[in-house]
């Protein structure tokens, strides 16, 4: 038996989610129609309003309702230090661990040249025109630990330099109550190599 169009329709839309194939796009549809049409409303809505009102933050690039995000209004924040991140995921991430109080440039991606991703489609020359502002003394690169990630931070870290800019990567290394025997080779090197004196 066919799905009438529209069933098929919202299947297919389902699938532009990461992670969700055709039978978890399908599950997904059946349910919202046929256990929980309310939540199906409010996902509706939901993703309505947020396309309406959300944009780019002018300075941070990040995800905002104004033109100029909560963290970038803030006076509590220091100017001094510039964290990159890939996304406002990263960001968010970052931000629940309190553990920097500087500011953020969102990148939107990471360098992937076979995927068409290269510096201009993440804005690196609006990067550029922050840090030139005079106040930035550090820029922090906090991409993942990826083959695109490293390639970012190693072209950032170039590029920065370049203008004379003081840039930091964050360090790999053992997690906070880790057991060495859990841990994979890879984590273990990188932790060895990156090191510090006590």
């Amino acid at each position: 038996m066919k799905a009438p169009p529209a069933l098929d329709e919202l299947i297919r839309a389902l699938r532009c989610l990461p992670s969700v194939g055709p039978r978890s796009a399908q599950r997904m549809a059946l349910h919202l129609l046929q256990r929980d049409q309310a939540g199906a409303g409010r996902l509706a809505r939901a993703l309505e309003r947020a396309l309406g009102v959300i944009r780019h933050c002018e300075r941070c690039n990040t995800f905002s309702e104004e033109p100029v995000c909560e963290l970038c209004s803030s006076p509590r924040r220091d100017d001094s230090l510039l964290c990159v991140v890939e996304t406002p995921a990263d960001l968010m991430t970052l931000e629940q661990a309190q553990a920097f109080q500087g500011r953020y440039f969102v990148l939107m991606g990471r360098l992937s040249p076979l995927d068409g991703i290269g510096p201009k489609e993440l804005h690196f020359d609006r990067l550029c025109e922050r840090v030139a502002d005079g106040r930035v003394r550090e820029v922090i690169l906090a991409t993942n630990f990826t083959v695109e990630g490293d390639a970012t931070a190693h072209y950032l870290g170039e590029l920065l330099r370049a203008r004379g800019m003081r840039v930091s990567r964050i360090a790999r290394g053992l997690p906070v109550g880790g057991e060495l025997e859990q841990v994979d080779s890879g984590t273990l090197t990188q932790a060895l190599v990156e090191r510090r004196e006590v």
